[in-house]
């Protein structure tokens, strides 16, 4: 199957995962990029709501990320067509991500639309959502993301 933008219309959907949260890599992220007590310290972290220590939310996106290009490239041609994004609307966390929570993710096409200055490319919006071991979304978001077109001769 091709995956230039001509083939591929809203509604179609993938998943991807599942991915397990490790509590070493949370602190570690959160030391790198978030460090905020929440994020680092199991009894910080006891004396706020979240009860215990938590994912930042930039961490799940992380790991979001790594398991949707993974699955991009165990997907023959997908990779090949993929441009990268231009950006994210709508991100939410809906709810806490803890260690050892097993994530996995799905991600529906709900809009695709030609460029209007890069006529080789078009832009795709796709709705993801992760999904934890109890079937509670934890992180919503609308990525725009390009996509190569069919070439002409092709």
């Amino acid at each position: 199957m091709s995956y230039y933008w001509e083939d591929l219309e809203p509604g179609i959907s993938d998943s991807f995962g599942p991915f397990t949260v490790d509590r070493e890599e949370v602190i570690a992220f959160a030391r790198r990029y978030d460090p905020q007590p929440f994020h680092l310290d199991e009894d910080a972290a006891a004396q706020t709501h979240f009860g215990r220590l938590a994912a930042s939310g930039w961490h799940t996106c992380a790991m979001m990320m790594a398991a949707m290009v993974e699955r991009w490239q165990a997907v023959p041609g997908w990779q090949e067509q993929s441009l990268g994004a231009m950006g994210i609307d709508e991100l939410r966390w809906k709810r806490p991500v803890f260690p050892g929570d097993v994530l996995r993710g799905s991600s529906e096409l709900i809009e695709k639309i030609a460029s209007r200055s890069r006529p080789e490319m078009g832009i795709l919006k796709w709705q993801t959502r992760i999904i934890n071991q109890h079937d509670e979304e934890v992180l919503s978001l609308m990525s725009i993301a390009m996509q190569k077109r069919r070439p002409a001769d092709g």
